[in-house]
């Protein structure tokens, strides 16, 4: 057998961590879908940014999000046995994004992405964390889930991305681009 597909979805299931198989559009498979989408993008990101700090940011929240969906991947008797993202990785996000922050300007207004490649990979990222966001809520809400610090994570990872867009900018030495003219 080939180690590029086992078969074992072609009807349209797939597997969980633990016992039992799930549809493929799954509200819990839709979520990890996006979960992976979004560790593309960062990746994405990560490939373009030119500061030197915006790597290794990028690539432990990338780590953290395989983590998150190995949890959100376990069925409920197996999740807490995955559970990594905690209070600390929370904070951990909000120190990094304070860091940062301190380090720009911070626009008071919507902005336009796009000034350079990084920026704009990291406006993308940030866009489909929020859109994972979004289904993470919706399965806590549901109580499929039960840790509120996934929710947290994910907020904050959004955080970064957005201050880690500025800080592209920044270091290109371009000007962030306001989404009203003046």
């Amino acid at each position: 057998m080939s180690p590029f597909y086992t078969r074992t979805g072609d009807e349209g299931y797939t597997g969980l961590l633990g016992e039992g198989r799930l549809r493929k559009f799954d509200d819990r498979i839709e979520a990890l879908g996006v979960l992976d989408e979004a560790t593309a993008a960062l990746g994405l990101a990560r490939s373009a940014c030119k500061a030197p700090q915006t790597g290794a940011l990028i690539l432990a929240a990338q780590r953290d999000l395989y983590l998150l969906m190995a949890e959100v991947g376990a069925t409920p008797e197996n999740a807490p046995r995955f559970r990594k993202i905690d209070a600390a990785r929370v904070k951990w996000l909000e120190t990094q994004t304070d860091l940062l922050a301190d380090t720009v300007t911070m626009p008071h207004e919507f902005i336009i992405p796009g000034e350079n490649l990084s920026s704009a990979a990291l406006s993308l990222a940030r866009t489909v964390v929020r859109r994972a966001e979004r289904q993470i809520v919706a399965l806590f809400h549901g109580e499929e889930l039960e840790n509120i610090h996934l929710l947290a994570y994910l907020n904050r990872l959004s955080s970064l991305c957005f201050v880690l867009e500025l800080v592209e900018n920044e270091f290109a030495g371009q000007t962030t681009r306001l989404a009203k003219e003046k």
